[in-house]
């Protein structure tokens, strides 16, 4: 705003918030308007303000006297026209991306600064703070734009003195009276400031800040705001935060943003720099989505978002910001997955030819019948490798929901077509089980030709040895091995296929679109299917498999036993240990899940290693106890995985954080500790980890304190075994993360956007399909700073748009 508005304009804000009721200054707006009328007109020679100047002060001379809905008029009146004179005396905007030159305080220190020029370029930061900035993810200016507070302080509430209640957060606007400094017992600067509005006095107390004497001098305005605290029966502040009257509101009277921080950066230095940055800044940020879909889906503006986000005028600002920021990332991420589908679709793939003789050989040797959902997943499926466009679907169900021979039945299609095909599990044991699973389910079959299906299965993991390896390598460069099955050593260097027609993946999230598309690269063009171990929402599959058909199962196999689930108290932990004992001894085995620790993994293992001492020494010294935890080297953990999978423990103590996906049928009890600070999504898959045999398996679940909202989540898993209705409720509950890191996933990072926010994600995923079908190779100029943004969005989380 204007210098000669400057002060007036806090004060009109101010007024505004306590309802026109005249009470901003001392002596009320009237009278406040004489003396700034002469201040205001020595800071300018300017006709056109000189004259807006004493329309101002004329209004104003009338506001004492008038009747709140007119003081409402005059307030509105002022702000729009000085607005209006804002505009046509500002220089001319600064293209985005055209040099600044001639910086002055807050803007750039040096000459031609863009938005991704360095922060050391912006004036105040060293490269010392350079550095820590960038510890916050802020590398350069439009990094910066894009740290958001985590959290606001509610200052906004101005209160006169004499209406101050104890424990409350307010505002206050007056003027010192006297400030002094004393010396606390314990040696500490204790400075005191006396402050008046006019209605009564209050004293605020600052420990350790011995240079405010000399800043709250007697007779300054000031802004301050805090808890009301009480002293010696009077009602005081300690340690408020302040800022003088005449300067714009930042750290007080307002939704104060509060950022995250790191060692060496304070909030008030922080949010110091965030306002003056957003201040040059965000107006030279290009605002990529096109001025119709804003309109379309009433969405502010990129510059209005961004500045309202980090100092927004009210609650309901801080609303529209995020939905236009939270709309960004979701468009950005379906525009991406779009063009991952297109590029993938437009290739050239081999149809597989369904030999349905085969196929009822299959499902007829069966020792169960397929669900009418396995059979519907299955015909998309076989229906999709038929075509010359190469297959890209996702096969998601519950544990237990019988996906893997689903799968094996899309294998058997393509291997039976003279092509081969691969699956890739996370895990060696994962692995080598699927490869006795496939081995035992296709033990009789004959491909055409009279060979043996087996006879062209193979395992390729990277506990395989060296000489064996290369056997295998030339096995598969030759077609010999039609079917491989292995881990991440299906993608190295040096594996070539002689024609793949079908990769099948298993438990997605653990590898990332990264080495999807490695694997695909394998083969010409191959069949791709997904398949997810967790059941997802349907709005988070939309957005993490957005280039993805999907395929649901969505019902078990009949005869299935329920996974009896009980929460128990601390005071039953004995009563549990018992229960795991009497489970052993019917020589049957569990696992012990331990509390989850988020500052970090070290300290969970640590914690795990002691837990594992305290069981097997205190709890079960009769029993053996394995321990698996994350930052155990990888042969170590598929040692400890085998042990258990072969009887050779009895209790296997794990960190959430570790793949426990295998299938141990006589696995019967799951403990899980600290069962409160899971999400429901986590806690089914826990409990998915037994059930796998024919006895009747048990999820127990202890929690020692859990929140209102921890205890809601235990009552609704130990009342529901649908996997689907589980992953609604926690993604209402907790948000994505319990379901993929963004990372794993491929995506990028998301700021603001909440994935459980399916109005914004739907609308999002509408507006890109209408981009994308009227101009899918951004030639339209309007949306040629949409792509370049894309390409930004995407780049930033360096995932694979191909």
């Amino acid at each position: 705003m204007l210098p000669p508005f400057d002060k007036l304009e806090k004060i009109l804000i101010l007024e505004k918030s306590l309802g026109y009721t005249d009470k901003a200054v001392i002596g009320g707006l009237s009278k406040f308007a004489e003396f700034w009328h002469e201040e205001a007109k020595q800071t300018t020679d300017d006709s056109f303000l000189i004259r807006l100047i004493d329309e101002t002060a004329a209004i104003l001379a009338k506001y004492s006297d008038e009747s709140v809905e007119r003081r409402q008029e005059m307030v509105d009146e002022i702000l729009l026209e000085w607005g209006k004179a804002d505009c046509k005396t500002v220089p001319e905007r600064v293209p985005a991306d055209s040099t600044v030159s001639r910086p002055s305080k807050g803007e750039p220190s040096e000459e031609r600064t863009t938005l991704a020029s360095p922060v050391r370029e912006l004036h105040g930061v060293s490269d010392t703070y350079a550095k820590r900035l960038n510890r916050l993810g802020a590398t350069n200016i439009r990094d910066l734009l894009y740290l958001f507070p985590h959290r606001y302080d509610d200052f906004s509430s101005l209160k006169t003195i004499d209406k101050l209640e104890y424990g409350e957060e307010v505002t206050i606007v007056g003027t010192v009276r006297e400030t002094g400094e004393r010396t606390s017992r314990r040696g500490q600067s204790l400075v005191t400031s006396t402050i008046s509005d006019g209605t009564a006095v209050v004293q605020a107390t600052w420990f350790n800040q011995p240079y405010l004497v000399n800043k709250l001098k007697p007779g300054k305005q000031i802004v301050i705001s805090g808890k009301v605290d009480q002293y010696l029966g009077h009602l005081s502040f300690s340690s408020p935060t302040w800022e003088p009257l005449d300067k714009e509101l930042i750290h007080t009277g307002r939704l104060v943003p509060v950022y995250p921080l790191t060692k060496g950066i304070t909030a008030r230095w922080l949010r110091r720099l965030m306002k003056r940055t957003t201040d040059y800044w965000a107006l030279r940020l290009p605002d990529h989505l096109p001025l119709p879909i804003r309109e379309k889906m009433n969405l502010l503006s990129l510059e209005l978002a961004i500045q309202q986000i980090h100092f927004p005028d009210s609650w309901e600002m801080v609303e529209q910001a995020r939905r236009r920021l939270a709309f960004d990332e979701l468009l950005m991420i379906q525009l991406g997955v779009l063009k991952r589908r297109h590029e993938w679709r437009k290739r050239s793939g081999q149809p597989v030819q369904i030999d349905g003789s085969l196929l009822r050989t299959f499902v007829e040797s069966l020792p169960f019948a397929l669900t009418p959902a396995q059979e519907r997943a299955l015909s998309e499926i076989l229906d999709d490798l038929q075509e010359h466009e190469p297959m890209s679907r996702l096969l998601q169900g519950d544990v237990g929901s019988g996906k893997t021979v689903v799968a094996a039945a899309a294998m058997l299609m393509t291997a039976a077509s003279d092509m081969q095909t691969v699956m890739m599990a996370p895990t060696e044991i994962l692995a080598e089980q699927h490869y006795v699973s496939l081995d035992k389910l296709w033990g009789e079959l004959w491909l055409p030709g009279l060979t043996k299906l087996t006879s062209h299965l193979r395992l390729l993991t990277g506990s395989v040895k060296q000489s064996d390896r290369q056997s295998i390598y030339d096995e598969i460069a030759s077609g010999e091995a039609r079917i491989i099955i292995g881990t991440h050593a299906l993608i190295q260097e040096g594996l070539n296929f002689k024609n793949l027609g079908l990769a099948v993946i298993d438990e997605q999230h653990r590898f990332g679109v990264t080495q999807r598309a490695s694997l695909r690269q394998k083969g010409h063009n191959p069949h791709v299917l997904v398949m997810s171990a967790t059941p997802i929402p349907r709005t988070l599959a939309l957005t993490i498999y957005g280039d993805l058909d999907i395929s649901t199962i969505d019902e078990l196999p009949p005869g299935r036993k329920e996974i009896v689930t009980r929460c128990m108290k601390p005071r039953e932990r004995e009563r549990a240990y018992n229960f795991l004992r009497n489970r052993v001894k019917e020589s049957e085995q569990a696992f012990v899940i331990c509390p989850l620790i988020e500052e970090s993994e070290k300290i969970e293992a640590k914690a795990a290693v002691e837990e594992h001492r305290r069981l097997q020494e205190e709890v079960f010294p009769d029993l053996r106890l394995g321990l698996l935890h994350g930052r155990m080297p990888a042969d170590e953990k598929e040692s400890v995985m085998r042990d258990f999978y072969q009887g050779a423990l009895d209790i296997l103590v794990c960190t959430p954080v570790v793949e426990v996906g295998i299938d141990v049928p006589n696995a019967t009890v799951m403990l899980i500790e600290g069962a409160d600070r899971f999400g429901l999504a986590q806690l089914h898959q826990f409990r998915g980890r037994v059930g796998r045999g024919e006895q009747q398996s048990y999820c127990l679940l202890l929690a020692d304190t859990p929140s209102d909202l921890g205890e809601q989540r235990l009552q609704i898993i130990e009342s529901t075994q649908d996997g689907f209705k589980l992953a609604d409720e926690d993604l209402a509950m907790r948000g994505p993360g319990e379901f993929f890191g963004t990372r794993q996933s491929g995506l990028p990072d998301l700021k603001v956007a909440r994935l459980s926010d399916v109005r914004v994600l739907e609308e999002a995923r509408a507006v890109a399909k209408e981009i994308w079908q009227e101009d899918p190779d951004s030639k339209l100029p309007q949306n040629r700073l949409l792509a370049r943004r894309v390409r930004e969005f995407w780049h930033k989380g360096e995932s694979d748009l191909s």
